[in-house]
Formats: C-alpha cells, structure tokens, sequence
C-alpha cells in the first residue's frame, strides 16, 4: 500500500488511512476522561493520522505506526494546549487519568514528552495557507463552525455539541459539515503539495 500511495494512488492512501484508525482509538484512551471527550479526539485524532500518512517518508526507516502514532498524538498535545490557553479550565497539574498501577497522568507529564516534531513544522505558514483557503473555499456556514470548532479568530475551541446547540441544529448535522469542510481544505492542500 505504501508503494502504491508513493506512486499517487489515492485508493492506496485511503486503505492505509482506515486500517489505522484503530492507532488512533488505542492513542486516545490515554487522554480521554468522559465520553464526551472521546468523539472529540478521535475527530482530532484522525485528522493527525491523516497528516501522519501524507507526509510519511519510508527512507527515515521508521514504521508507518510509530511515525503515525506521533502525528496522532501530537495533534491531540497541541489541541490540548490550545484549550489550556484559551479556556482556564484545564490545570497543568490536574490528573487526566490513571495509569494501571494506580499512578495519576498529568497534562505537565504529557507535555514535558520531547517533541521534535513540531520544530520540523512551520506552524505560521500552515495557519497562513489555512487561512487562505478558509476564505477561498468554504461557504459561510462551513467557515463558522470551523472557526468555532478549532478557536480561530480569538475563539475558544467549542465541541460539536456546543456549535450544535447554540445553532440549534443536531451534533451530527454539524459533524457532516465539519467533515464536508475539512475535506475540502485537505484537497486543496494536498493539490498546492503536489
């Protein structure tokens, strides 16, 4: 699969990215507390897999699940760190869970992990480029429950939920309108890569 998604197969791509979604359900169990968490992260979970197999490279002679798993971790740190600054809510020293000793798991343990993957990221190119194709590309109501649901434009991160109530439409009215959203940015990311 790997070689047929380095020769530009798109079926190939979208075989190694269903094949892993359980990486990303066995990932999120560390960090989740309540049930409502859990949709959230594996929402920002998958979008991590998804970014971990597009820019996977087999001669770092690294496996596809290691690299992934760090991609898919990775997101859910740096959403976790946007919620932090943004909400209040989230202690640095709160315990998130529990290990199987009994051993509480605290934000400053996850975040004090090395992460030298994000100093390979432009983080300011990629919210330029986001940003940009935000405006270009999605409708209105797209554009808000992006902005709402990520914190862009100065707004706290909201769970799917949260935008459906206060829209007053169903969670997964506003889920199919995330995905529909995220797809198409990923598309025109994916065509500007090329």
């Amino acid at each position: 699969m790997l070689r047929r998604f380095a020769g530009g197969d798109d079926e190939a791509r979208k075989i190694l990215i269903e094949r892993n979604l359980r990486l990303v359900a066995h990932i999120i169990k560390k960090y989740y507390t309540s049930e409502d968490d859990r949709e959230d992260l594996i929402s920002i979970g998958t979008i991590g897999l998804i970014k971990g197999i597009n820019t996977y490279k087999p001669e770092k002679k690294v496996h596809l699940s290691t690299y992934a798993s760090r991609c898919i971790e990775n997101e859910i740190l740096m959403y976790f760190r946007s919620q932090k600054k943004l909400s209040g809510e989230i202690s640095i020293d709160d315990s998130i869970e529990v290990d199987s000793a009994g051993n509480p798991l605290t934000l400053i343990d996850i975040l004090s992990k090395p992460d030298d993957m994000i100093d390979k990221i432009s983080a300011k190119e990629s919210v330029a480029r986001l940003s940009k194709y935000i405006a270009q590309m999605l409708t209105p109501l797209e554009t808000d429950i992006i902005f709402n649901r990520y914190g862009f434009g100065g707004r706290s991160p909201k769970t799917q939920r949260e935008i459906a109530a206060g829209r007053k439409i169903s969670r997964s009215y506003v889920s199919r309108i995330e995905t529909r959203a995220l797809g198409k940015l990923k598309r025109r990311f994916e065509e500007d890569d090329k």
